[in-house]
This record gives structure tokens, sequence and C-alpha cells, in this order.
């Protein structure tokens, strides 16, 4: 995919998920996700992660009469199969990082790298959820999963992939129901298998879960932890929720207030599946709040 094509595709998705949230009509439970097999033999290779190289890389946005720097000197690397979380305060730049990675524009200085090649646009192995399901209210669950393939006129190549994917996130029984008719866990789910049938090397997580109420969450957690420890993607994932950076990320990277730069590359070795009481987790949390000066609010 091109990336004026990947661009369109990026603002059109934006907008049709605003349109569902309008219509709003959710009122299909959330179902219990299934074990099903990888998508592996007749559905496609089973994915590894790639390898993503940041490099001094800063950011800035061209107002009308000045620039307005977002990300500076952000360097960092993440191996294959890494869960990376990006914690900092509202709009410091971490959604603006994952634009960058994504290839959506290029960075204003420094360079990023995918197994040791320059990021030079998009390309479907780096996909990106969003906090909003974006999906095509006119489209059915699977109409919407097979978007990918479809504008890569490979559609038939994917079926069996497409079914696969839907099945790994619980929602084959409702491939022909519309955004309309989802609760909101399902509309994310419906996202993740778009994700997931393009084969992502690195998945982006921009707060996905943000809008979902507590327990279906906490249901999304589980599951998204289960998917990336199945298909072994590289998964970045953006959050204000420092306990959700705990329970799924192997390293979480602090940013500062923008300019964005990273204040602590902090290793989260707990063994999964994890428990907020954890005492190591607590201790870690405890550290994250003081580094974003939040340690006397705890």
């Amino acid at each position: 995919m091109g990336p004026g094509l990947g661009r369109l595709c990026q603002h059109v998705c934006r907008a049709a998920g605003a349109g569902a949230d309008v219509l709003g009509r959710r009122h299909v439970a959330l179902p219990a996700a299934r074990p099903p097999a990888l998508l592996a033999e007749g559905a496609g290779a089973v994915v590894s992660g790639a390898r993503l190289e940041v490099r001094g890389v800063s950011h800035a946005f061209a107002l009308e009469k000045r620039a307005l720097p977002v990300l500076q000197a952000i360097d960092f690397i993440a191996e294959p199969g890494d869960f990376v979380a990006l914690l900092g305060p509202s709009g410091c730049g971490k959604s603006t990082l994952l634009r960058l990675v994504a290839g959506l524009e290029p960075p204003s200085e420094g360079q990023l790298l995918v197994d040791g090649v320059p990021i030079t646009g998009t390309d479907p192995s780096r996909t990106i959820m969003f906090q909003d399901p974006t999906l095509f209210p006119w489209r059915t669950v699977r109409g919407n999963a097979q978007l990918g393939p479809e504008a890569r006129g490979s559609l038939a190549a994917n079926a069996a992939r497409i079914e696969a994917a839907l099945s790994l996130v619980g929602l084959d029984a409702f491939a022909e129901a519309y955004p309309h008719q989802l609760s909101g866990g399902m509309a994310q789910r419906a996202s993740l298998a778009r994700a997931l049938v393009n084969e992502p090397r690195i998945l982006m997580l921009d707060e996905p879960l943000g809008k979902l109420d507590s327990l279906t969450r906490l249901a999304m957690q589980r599951e998204l932890v289960s998917l990336w420890q199945r298909e072994r993607f590289t998964a970045l994932l953006v959050t204000h929720d420092v306990e959700e950076a705990l329970l799924l990320a192997d390293r979480v990277l602090v940013l500062s207030d923008r300019p964005a730069r990273i204040r602590a590359d902090i290793r989260v070795e707990t063994p999964r599946p994890r428990r907020r009481d954890d005492a190591g987790l607590v201790a870690l949390r405890e550290e994250i709040l003081a580094l974003l000066g939040l340690a006397q609010a705890a």
C-alpha cells in the first residue's frame, strides 16, 4: 500500500469510527473469547515481530507562525516480539510517535528503522489500533475485517486468514453483524481482527481500551496479552493507565511533558499472568508515579 492510500485509509477510518459512535445502538453482549488455533497452516504463516529502532527522533508541528516541538531526541530499540508501553502526560506526543512508526508522516529529525530498513511510508505490516474502533458503519464485521486485503487486491488469497482472525477474537458468529449491533468490547475486537488480517509485525495500540467499561477493559487486557503471546508481534501500547502498562508490557517507557523525552526505560520482569496486587508491580507503580510527579496523589 502506498503512502497516499495509507493516509487516506487512516483518515477515512477515523471518520467512520466517529459515525459509528453517533449511531451507537450497541446492544449485543460481549461473547467469551475462544482459544482458536494460530493463524497458521491454510490461513497464513505465524507472524514474528520486527525489530524497531528509533534513533534520535525529534518532531515538531508546523503552526501558522511557529513550530511546536512535540518529541525531542527519542532513542530506543524494541526487539522482535517485545511489548513496549509508552506512558506519559496527556498531549506529550505518544500518539505522534505511533504515527511516525506507522509511516503516516516523517520525523522532523532522526530516523526510524524496521529490521534495519528506514521507514519511508505506510506498510500493512505496521498497523495501528485506535481508541475508537474506526469501523465503517455500512459494512459488516467481516466486511470491515477484510478492508486491508481488499484495498491491496488480495481478498481471495486472504479469505482463510480473514475467517481465522474473526475466530481468533471470538467474533466468527457475529461476522454478518453491523457495528451498531456490537457492544464496545466487540467493536474493538472487530478492529483487532482487521489488524490481525494484515499480519502485523508491529502492532501499535493507541489507547484501544480507553473508552471501555472497567469489566470489559479487564477482559480485553487479558485477551490482548493472550493474542500477543500466540502471535509474537512487536507491540507498542500508548496508555495513561500505569497499572495497564505494568500488566501488559515487558517495558515501560516513561515520557516527560511536551516536548517528550524518555525519562525512564523500566523493565517489567514479573511473570505472566500478572496480578495488580503483586508486590513487584506495586513497587514499580510507585516508581512510575514518582517519575510523573504523582507520588503523593497515589
